[in-house]
């Protein structure tokens, strides 16, 4: 049986987004970009500033940043590999957002994320909360962003 596959990603730097449409390109997959309401400027993306953007984010994880759009047809895929940067060791809440915004019921999310140094951690736990119970939530993979089509299509093939 084939599968219909998705790729949906959120970056905010570009470097997730260029994982994601090698991914997308190696494995025949559709291509959505998940876009907050308001773009994060480099000012929103300091960590080491307590009062930017995405540290306050990330200090409230009850917080959902709006999404700029709700057109993805997540109903007519079976496999959706979902792509963010690690931040603070767990997706952005725009991630959170974007789940929730959907029904994944029934559907497989196989994870994958672009990180300078963190791992996955609790990430996978962090968004099964925003799903269905039977939606199936698989780590899949981190990048630093360097990774070829070849690379990543062997990688789904062991999925």
């Amino acid at each position: 049986m084939t599968t219909k596959k998705l790729v949906a990603y959120f970056s905010a730097s570009g470097v997730t987004a260029g994982v994601a449409e090698r991914l997308a390109q190696a494995v025949g997959a559709d291509l959505y970009e998940i876009r907050p309401q308001v773009l994060y400027t480099n000012e929103d993306l300091d960590w080491t500033n307590k009062k930017s953007r995405s540290s306050v984010e990330m200090n409230n994880l009850s917080g959902r940043p709006e999404l700029a759009d709700k057109n993805a047809n997540i109903g007519e895929y079976d496999t959706i590999f979902l792509g963010f940067p690690i931040w603070w060791g767990i997706a952005p809440t725009v991630v959170n957002t974007f789940l929730e915004a959907y029904d994944f019921s029934g559907k497989k999310i196989v994870l994958f994320a672009t990180s300078g140094g963190s791992g996955f951690g609790q990430t996978a736990n962090c968004l099964k909360s925003s799903v269905s119970t039977d939606t199936e939530i698989v780590t899949g993979k981190l990048f630093n962003g360097r990774v070829s089509a070849i690379d990543l299509k062997k990688w789904v093939e062991t999925l």
